[in-house]
């Protein structure tokens, strides 16, 4: 049945509980209920838990306005003839009368999405007359397009599971760079892990491409950054600035400038200044 359809069965369902309409709270959940039946969902029962030898029904269960501060009631919707293998809807759906108003709370329970729709209950019933079905809704196009608007549709739209939609999810990029393109294959995801040092004429290639992968050299370069391995001692210790590599010949004998264990300076607010940085006049 469809959502069009509503209007077929609801006069049944309001008859066959109108003995226990008291209040018009109670003639407004009904609407709903009914509503959600139309989008095959169908009631299980009243209250938080399951009972035992609950069954899927089109009508409202035994003690469902028993309580006249909360209406409380769970539902169930099949799968998609479309989509067999997906697990069914469960969805809890608490009502809270409140000064003249009916407060849903309706929750997915598998991905525990939770939507609230506030109704102003003398807006869409009659009070004086609670017993006749034909003038008791009002405005009865309206509700049914803000239930379906509000509570229906949100939470068909919301996943089955947080474990399926984990799943699903796309796998974030461990080195996400908003600056850089969509690589054009997909092999080529992993960046480089560095400039290639046997290539001596890589300096510049992030300039001229930077939003490229792999390209991490700048038009200046760095003889500690270039990707040749470094010696297990730094022998620029002291210096003002480091030496370039092969300064000191592998297994040569090397005495270290200045005390040892001093870092190497790197680079200060006065590396590469502007012209004319020391006028003040500028």
């Amino acid at each position: 049945m469809s959502g069009s359809e509503s209007g077929a069965g609801l006069e049944l369902l309001f008859r066959w509980a109108s003995p226990g309409l008291a209040r018009p709270h109670d003639a407004l959940l009904c609407f709903v209920h009914w509503e959600l039946v139309t989008h095959r969902y169908r009631c299980l029962g009243a209250g938080d838990q399951a009972g035992p030898e609950e069954e899927e029904s089109e009508l409202l269960p035994a003690g469902w306005n028993a309580d006249p501060d909360l209406f409380t009631l769970r539902y169930r919707r099949a799968a998609d003839h479309r989509d067999p293998a997906a697990a069914p809807r469960e969805l809890l759906l608490k009502a809270v009368p409140v000064d003249g108003t009916l407060i849903l709370n309706a929750m997915e329970c598998n991905s525990q999405q939770v939507v609230s729709l506030t109704l102003n209950v003398a807006d869409y019933v009659d009070e004086e007359h609670l017993q006749d079905f034909h003038r008791v809704y009002k405005d009865r196009e309206a509700l049914r397009a803000l239930i379906a608007s509000a509570v229906v549709s949100p939470l068909l739209l919301c996943p089955r599971s947080k474990a399926a939609d984990d799943d699903r999810a796309p796998r974030a990029d461990p080195d996400p760079d908003p600056l850089r393109g969509r690589p054009p294959h997909p092999d080529a995801r992993s960046p480089a892990p560095g400039p290639n040092p046997l290539d001596p004429f890589a300096v510049g290639r992030a300039d001229l491409d930077p939003f490229g992968r792999g390209h991490l050299g700048g038009m200046i370069m760095d003889p500690l950054r270039s990707g040749y391995p470094r010696p297990f001692f730094d022998p620029s210790s002291g210096l003002p600035n480091r030496l370039p590599p092969g300064a000191v010949p592998p297994g040569a004998r090397f005495d270290p400038f200045g005390p040892n264990g001093t870092s190497a300076s790197g680079p200060t607010p006065d590396h590469l200044p502007p012209p004319g940085f020391d006028n003040m006049f500028l």
